[in-house]
């Protein structure tokens, strides 16, 4: 390996939490990772300068194109995510007081929340409030004038006042809370018992099922917990009479918190044999948002 890719190797995964911070899908973050390698090497930057403000901007603008021709795609049902351990996630702006740490801004709950933003007001706000660039920085990275970059940040940030009222910030006391709540779901299942559903959802509860059009799932939110109880009702009558056989499920850390890796070797055709189902919960431990993310192309960050 030549001393120019020893250097690239160093900022890696650096580059890496951008682009999936950028684009939520590991698979996406390593496309844009490679082709950042690529124009470095085609067309090495200034050594004089340092590096990685370079390759941060390059790789800031491909995934700002990739995020902006992925939403002119249709997607069959709800999008989400795709989870992954961040425990070895560098911190993007270490010593700096930016507005959202590392482990936050990896977490599900904001790549969710970074999905009302735009392409644009995407980008400035991870540059300014996660990486903590200057506004100069920031607008000369993305070819915009300072004043747009202002004003796009102030557009983000204005996106983002909803979460930020009610922030997920992954924690030792959130993660237990979500541990107890994942417990109760699976009891929940296991017996079958609509009060069951009733005590461990929310009755708000939603349910969010990403299949991409690839597995059986529902294409539209499911909200209540005798709705969504009702759901995997039918889709475990559904698996019961193919074979004998129940899915899997074991803890794993995702996103800076607890979610069940679900395995299903013998599901009926049409079915994922290979889910995450991870959730949100309120101050009461229960699940007020709950998510299955199936579709393969979400799954590769997965060991």
């Amino acid at each position: 390996m030549s001393a120019d890719n020893d250097d690239l190797q160093q900022h890696e995964r650096y580059l890496w939490g951008l682009a999936y911070r950028m684009l939520g899908v590991a698979a996406d973050a390593d496309e844009v990772v490679q082709d950042t390698f690529v124009r470095a090497l085609e067309h090495p930057p200034d050594r004089d300068r340092p590096l990685r403000p370079w390759l941060s901007r390059v790789a800031a603008n491909l995934s700002r194109d990739r995020l902006r021709s992925r939403r002119r795609r249709r997607y069959v049902g709800p999008w989400l995510p795709g989870p992954v351990d961040v425990s070895t996630l560098p911190d993007p702006a270490p010593g700096a007081e930016a507005r959202y740490g590392a482990l936050e801004s990896s977490s599900f709950a904001f790549l969710l929340a970074l999905e009302a933003l735009t392409p644009n007001q995407r980008a400035v706000l991870l540059l300014r409030d996660v990486l903590d660039w200057s506004g100069r920085e920031t607008a000369q990275a993305l070819g915009m004038s300072e004043t747009n970059a202002k004003v796009t940040l102030h557009r983000a940030r204005r996106a983002l006042a909803a979460y930020d009222r009610n922030p997920s910030r992954p924690s030792a006391e959130l993660s237990e809370r979500t541990m107890q709540a994942l417990a109760a779901f699976l009891g929940a299942l296991a017996s079958g018992d609509p009060a069951a559903f009733g005590e461990a959802l929310a009755s708000e509860a939603r349910l969010l099922s990403d299949g991409g059009g690839q597995f059986f799932a529902a294409r539209k939110p499911v909200y209540g917990a005798a709705r969504i109880a009702g759901v995997y009702a039918a889709l475990l009558a559904r698996r019961q009479k193919h074979g004998p056989g129940l899915p899997s499920a074991s803890l794993v850390v995702l996103n800076g918190l607890p979610a069940l890796l679900c395995t299903d070797a013998d599901a009926p055709p049409g079915d994922a044999r290979r889910w995450i189902m991870r959730c949100d919960v309120d101050a009461d431990g229960r699940v007020v948002d709950l998510h299955s993310i199936l579709h393969p192309s979400k799954l590769g960050g997965l060991p």
